[in-house]
């Protein structure tokens, strides 16, 4: 059974003899890594022996000076400390007002150059299309995050006005990588922090659940899987998730969630990615209690299928190497 089949059954909940895995690291720690391991970081996914490969298909902006990137939608992003991501350093649609924000349409063809390239890269990986910042992200980086929650309450309209023309974007996304051989979407919207939702289930109900439906429709429609990444504690709606269509919940911290209950509570109806501690265990353990906890990890959530053994986020650099090292072996000796 190839690595693409495997994840596959993992997204069934089907049991195999090996789970399959995934390790992403920050942009420095994988520098980082990769001298330590004395390998070239364009080989490490191979090295590691990942069975995942996520395809951006959101593609455009550039930096503007050094170290200040506008993304698609014009958002310019401080990276001059945060080199992943970074800091807003202006949202371009703050007063509900000013219509004259005109909202960008992606650029079908090189979705389709970037598709076509990895899916034609030999590899057995099962391919994700990632479409990243999906809705409340991309909406309280274009409005500004205290804007958005103020006009949850003083200016729905014109958060639903916001809200459309993001999902229109998505969907044209999923038009195009629809069209070929991907296994599923993966979608990243961050709802949560350590104890509970940024904002109340009645707010995320009103006006996300709605809107995700239309995207998790599409993706289901065509046979493709639904995965989605947000971090945090979203307890409150994983319920409601499971009933628009999602299949595999990616982040899973340890920190805000006890595995065995998550497993118990909704193991029948999500496949799981993540587990790992990426806040606690890796930056902070010995590489032999990185292996112990790893196992353990893999016991409690593979069991009857629907795991799929992961660090519950990119691998910061205050982790390590070694703790890598131990973890990378621990995946390949299960």
């Amino acid at each position: 059974m190839d690595k693409k089949e495997l994840v596959l059954q993992a997204v069934k909940r089907k049991e195999t003899n090996l789970v399959p895995y995934n390790i992403t690291l920050t942009a420095a720690e994988l520098e980082r890594f990769c001298g330590y391991a004395g390998i070239d970081a364009k080989d490490f996914d191979d090295w590691s022996g990942n069975y995942i490969d996520k395809i951006d298909c959101v593609i455009g902006g550039g930096y503007i000076k050094p170290d200040y990137f506008s993304d698609p939608f014009g958002v310019v992003w401080n990276r001059t400390e945060d080199k992943d991501i970074g800091v807003i350093d202006s949202p371009p649609l703050i007063s509900p007002e000013d219509r004259s924000y005109v909202f960008p349409k992606p650029d079908a063809e090189k979705i389709k150059a970037k598709l076509e390239s990895k899916l034609n890269d030999g590899r057995d990986t099962f391919k994700f299309a990632k479409a990243g910042f999906t809705l409340f992200e991309r909406a309280w980086s274009l409005v500004g995050l205290e804007n958005l929650y103020m006009n949850f309450i003083l200016e729905p309209e014109f958060v639903e006005y916001v809200l459309d023309e993001i999902v229109n974007y998505n969907l044209a996304i999923l038009d195009v990588a629809l069209q070929y051989d991907v296994g599923g979407v993966y979608f990243g919207d961050d709802y949560g922090q350590q104890t509970g939702l940024l904002f109340s289930p009645e707010t995320w109900r009103q006006f996300i659940k709605p809107q995700l439906a239309k995207l998790f429709d599409r993706v289901r429609s065509s046979g493709k899987v639904v995965a989605m990444h947000s971090c945090g504690n979203i307890s409150a709606v994983l319920g409601d998730l499971i009933d628009i269509g999602l299949e595999v919940y990616q982040t899973v911290q340890p920190e805000v969630y006890d595995l065995q209950k998550l497993k118990n509570e909704f193991g029948a109806d999500l496949a799981f990615w993540g587990g790992i501690s990426t806040q606690e265990l890796l930056p902070r353990a010995t590489p032999e209690e990185v292996k112990k906890v790893t196992a353990e990890t893999i016991k409690i959530m593979s069991k009857n299928g629907g795991y799929i053994a992961s660090p519950a986020h990119a691998v910061p650099c205050d982790t390590p190497p070694e703790n890598i090292m131990a973890l990378i072996e621990a995946f390949k000796n299960q």
